[in-house]
């Protein structure tokens, strides 16, 4: 007796051969129509039926989707696939057969715009090899896959051609430390690292995935980066820069290491700004708020520097464990740890600099509110006699005592006393100050 889930899956996949014939049948229908407004109304039919679509598909077994890709023609299979979320993409490409991978990989794609650029060497440089297929990559032996922002589809392909499987870029940053450099059962060396992208506006740590597979280099990641660029010119155009992939790793790294050094060249001058903006400054207050940003940002990107040579460190380390590299790589990579050290203690000396920046600029801002409250302070003891003084000529009493003159002179030989009286304040407190400077200076 069939199984109940067998009888149910075959039915779904009926339903949905039937609906995609169903779509291609009308779609052919209302575009052979002459109809006012035909634009319009093959516009609204071709969205309500592909909405239906991509439900039942996004609702149905991946196995069923599966099978149903199997079915199609190659022009269908590309439809349908694009038909579907790139979360189901995932699941349901662990039951498509390889004549569907296969099928699905003939898409045309331009190089130039592409995100996957493949490298060759070619007379002792490395050469961009020019892909207008992905069939073509079979044919050629890459020493570098390099892989920006790929897609799913991108990433299934490339992985199945060279028998391997790429990484989620959007998922790099999910790994744990543990997961970050090993050695896989296929013998591949898998590295995860941080690269440092330094911009103006903002400074950021980009995670890159490495796998070394059978003398060919794979690296993955979201945006590209100045060290790849880099990297990219001097081996086009300098003849036996790199021999192998894994040159192209360690220079990578070394790339980085030189990326870093000029970005803490960038965070020098940036405090050496921010320095004479303090020091030379005769009203720190109102530039207070932008010289602790300022501070405050060159601490970041001084700290994301030193997390970049720290994780840059361990991914060296641990290819030189790993044995795998010649004679010469590994002198190289003995280099990249000697400069490694030397931004060790440029970044140690740029935080103790840093702190002594924002401890000198809140001294300055303290002093300079200190000022402020005192010259409040030396108002409020000016006044304080004056107010006692005016309280009594608001009395009664003082116009019982000056009864006998008129009131605009009594009034005016009041003020003159206030006046005198706030004179005096002011000329003892003087005195007193002067007389702390004078035991001070003692």
């Amino acid at each position: 007796m069939p199984d109940d889930n067998v009888i149910e899956h075959g039915n779904e996949k009926q339903q949905l051969l039937n609906f995609i014939k169903k779509h291609r049948l009308v779609e052919e229908f209302v575009h052979k129509q002459d109809m006012p407004h035909h634009d319009l109304v093959e516009s609204l039919v071709r969205k309500q039926n592909l909405a239906k679509l991509q439900s039942m598909l996004n609702e149905a077994e991946p196995q069923v989707v599966a099978q149903i890709l199997e079915e199609l023609s190659a022009e269908d299979q590309m439809f349908i696939w694009d038909q579907i979320n790139n979360e189901r993409k995932e699941l349901i490409i662990r039951d498509v057969p390889i004549a569907v991978l296969h099928a699905l990989g003939k898409r045309e794609f331009s190089s130039e715009k592409s995100s996957i650029k493949v490298f060759e060497l070619h007379g002792g440089r490395l050469r961009e090899s020019l892909i207008s297929s992905r069939n073509e990559l079979v044919d050629i032996k890459p020493i570098w896959v390099d892989m920006v922002n790929p897609s799913f589809e991108e990433r299934i392909w490339v992985g199945a051609l060279f028998g391997i499987e790429l990484p989620d870029p959007d998922k790099l940053g999910d790994l744990e430390s543990s997961a970050r450099f090993y050695l896989d059962d296929n013998g591949d060396i898998n590295l995860l690292s941080d690269f440092l992208l330094d911009k103006e506006d903002v400074s950021q740590s980009v995670p890159v995935a490495f796998l070394l597979h059978d003398e060919t280099l794979f690296s993955l990641r979201k945006v590209d980066l100045p060290v790849f660029r880099l990297q990219r010119l001097r081996a086009l155009s300098q003849p036996n820069y790199v021999l192998d992939a894994r040159d192209v790793l360690i220079d990578l790294y070394a790339a980085d290491a030189e990326y870093s050094a000029d970005a803490l060249e960038g965070v020098y001058h940036g405090l050496r700004v921010v320095s004479k903006q303090v020091l030379n400054s005769s009203n720190l207050g109102e530039q207070a708020d932008e010289m602790l940003t300022a501070i405050a940002h060159e601490e970041d990107l001084n700290g994301l520097i030193r997390r970049n040579v720290l994780d840059t460190r361990r991914a060296v380390s641990f290819l030189m464990r790993s044995k795998i590299l010649n004679k010469q790589q590994f002198e190289d990579a003995q280099q990249i740890f000697r400069d490694i050290d030397s931004l060790d203690g440029h970044t140690s000396f740029i935080f103790d600099k840093i702190n002594f920046l924002m401890d000198a600029t809140v001294g300055f801002i303290n002093n300079s509110q200190n000022k402020n409250v005192k010259r409040l302070t030396v108002v409020s003891v000016v006044f304080m006699p004056l107010n006692v003084l005016a309280g009594i000529g608001g009395m009664s009493e003082y116009s019982m005592m000056t009864q006998g003159i008129a009131w605009p002179i009594s009034y005016a030989l009041f003020t003159l006393a206030l006046v005198g009286v706030g004179w005096l304040t002011y000329i003892l407190l003087g005195y007193f100050e002067r007389k702390e400077k004078l035991a001070k200076a003692i």
